[in-house]
């Protein structure tokens, strides 16, 4: 990345763009601001923090274990958006950034990202030409986009006949009930085949994402995960078969969200001649709910595991029932599609019941809590994607568990 202008974003401005800052910070740049030595106490609600700790430790853990497991690691940049948390899965050995559209990819350009993956299909005309641009003038830029039909390469092709260098194409394999990705090997085959032939695309291998076929580590659903990592091998059988890509360098394997890349990297990291690239996003920040309860670096447990890096704070605003306290933070705030967010304890470290029982625009309803009329609840958060788009800047403490949390950075990102 281009460290210059990551380093840039401690001299922007803070203002009332910034929700998570009080009014104290305004006018001043972020690193004058970190330079005041300011706490968690001195921030509003509602709140979403980092934790510097568990980010160093779960940023650690997932190099450990790719360098072990003998796959490479394209973290998923979509899920925080945050150009600094990019570099510092590059400096830990990250291959390079995921993403998923063509706006993401901007931001990644703009901060000067050298190889990037596209986890999708890219049909926009203005889009492809733009990253043809972008090939053609860094010959150090590496792109990789998905296909998974002939007749999307073939609007690929229109877009993008030719140039100084093709853009490099993964065929996606998907599954019944999925999200995109073809549906059946000889649709697959086919879309390799069309690749193969197009003088503006390169073969580069295979993608897809198991995520979206099951939901949790039950059996039956990592049999449905085991099922689809071996249909990819087949493929790329069929493809070595037919001697379909160009020899100049080994194809790409790519599949592994945040819940099964222990199968993933097993199964596809067999394949000989091959580079397996995860696209594991949300082990950085990793979560109190959904990912705590999936991620292989979770379920086992020990001084290994992934810590939550993130967390909510919320006060209470009203106590309008004996057994019902209100918080002001809400669905604007906080994360709520893979769970509601729980109690973990007050923010002076009291001890605290309670459940959130549903969120409003603004407001959490806490039930059967001990929450005092002003008193500021840390939450435990599920599903840092749906988190960190809440927010345009985010304080990271030095340890959420602290007495007194300090605030020791600002993590910036752009939705």
């Amino acid at each position: 990345m281009d460290r210059a202008k990551v380093a840039a974003l401690a001299e922007e401005r803070l203002d009332w763009r910034f929700k998570a800052l009080p009014e104290a910070a305004h006018g001043l740049t972020a690193a004058q601001y970190l330079a005041l030595g300011p706490t968690l106490d001195q921030l509003p609600t509602p709140l979403l923090t980092l934790d510097q700790g568990a980010l160093d430790h779960n940023l650690r853990t997932m190099a450990d274990w790719c360098a072990a497991a003998g796959v490479q690691l394209a973290p998923h940049g979509k899920t925080t958006m945050a150009p600094a948390l990019w570099q510092a899965q590059l400096d830990a050995g990250a291959w390079g950034i995921t993403l998923a559209t063509p706006a993401q990819l901007r931001v990644a350009r703009a901060f000067g990202v050298r190889r990037l993956l596209l986890a999708n299909a890219l049909l926009d005309p203005a889009g492809l030409r733009w990253i043809r641009a972008e090939l053609d003038a860094d010959p150090g830029f590496e792109f990789t986009c998905w296909a998974d039909s002939p007749a999307v390469v073939a609007r690929m092709q229109e877009a993008v006949p030719d140039g100084e260098r093709p853009v490099d194409v993964l065929v996606e394999l998907g599954g019944p009930g999925g999200r995109t990705g073809a549906r059946d090997l000889d649709t697959a085959l086919a879309t390799a085949r069309a690749i193969a032939a197009a003088p503006g695309l390169r073969l580069a291998g295979l993608g897809g994402y198991e995520g979206a076929l099951a939901h949790d580590a039950g059996p039956a659903g990592l049999a449905t995960v085991e099922h689809y990592l071996d249909q990819l091998v087949r493929l790329h059988a069929l493809l070595h078969r037919e001697r379909l890509t160009d020899g100049r360098a080994p194809m790409l394997l790519s599949a592994g969200g945040s819940a099964y890349f222990d199968q993933v990297a097993r199964v596809l990291g067999a394949v000989p001649d091959t580079v397996t690239v995860l696209r594991s996003g949300a082990y950085l920040i990793h979560d109190s709910g959904f990912y705590q309860g999936i991620s292989p670096l979770a379920r086992g447990g020990g001084a290994r595991a992934l810590r939550t890096a993130m967390h909510g704070w919320a006060r209470v605003v009203s106590r309008p029932e004996p057994a019902l306290a209100l918080l002001d933070g809400g669905k604007r705030d906080f994360p709520y599609d893979e769970g509601l967010p729980t109690v973990q304890r007050g923010r002076s470290g009291r001890p605290l019941t309670g459940r959130v029982t549903a969120l409003n625009d603004q407001h959490a309803f806490l039930r059967d809590s001990p929450a005092e009329l002003g008193e500021v609840v840390r939450l435990g958060l599920s599903h840092p994607c749906t988190a960190f788009d809440k927010w345009n800047l985010i304080p990271v403490l030095d340890d959420a568990d602290a007495p007194e949390p300090r605030v020791v950075d600002l993590v910036r990102t752009f939705f």
